[in-house]
């Protein structure tokens, strides 16, 4: 401490730079780890979407074959339909579980 400063000069020039470091550290982190925006998340959902759509539209396509190529006694149609929303909700929700911890892994290595 110079002769000139006060005993809580020091305390409080030391909190400020402590302060003024985190801040600066705050906006390079945010500078290097941009936010997704609006067409980021609409994309997203797009993508979602279509690992829906295909697969039930498969099932579709392959059940009306199946239909007029088979005689049963129930609808191949209806089934396939069922059976690829089902398989396509299922790879959209590990999807999405796969790509929120790969978030969260990022967020805690950046955190470090």
């Amino acid at each position: 401490m110079s002769r000139n400063e006060k005993p809580g000069l020091s305390k409080d020039r030391d909190d400020f730079t402590r302060k003024i470091e985190a801040d600066s550290k705050r906006k390079l982190k945010a500078r290097k780890n941009k936010a997704p925006g609006v067409w980021s998340g609409l994309g997203m959902m797009g993508l979602i979407g279509w690992s829906i759509a295909v697969p039930t539209l498969l099932g579709a396509g392959l059940g009306v074959w199946l239909d007029r190529a088979v005689s049963t006694d129930f609808s191949w149609t209806l089934t396939l339909i069922i059976l690829g929303l089902a398989l396509g909700c299922l790879n959209a929700w590990r999807w999405l579980l796969r790509e929120g911890r790969d978030m969260n892994q990022e967020e805690e290595q950046n955190d470090e």
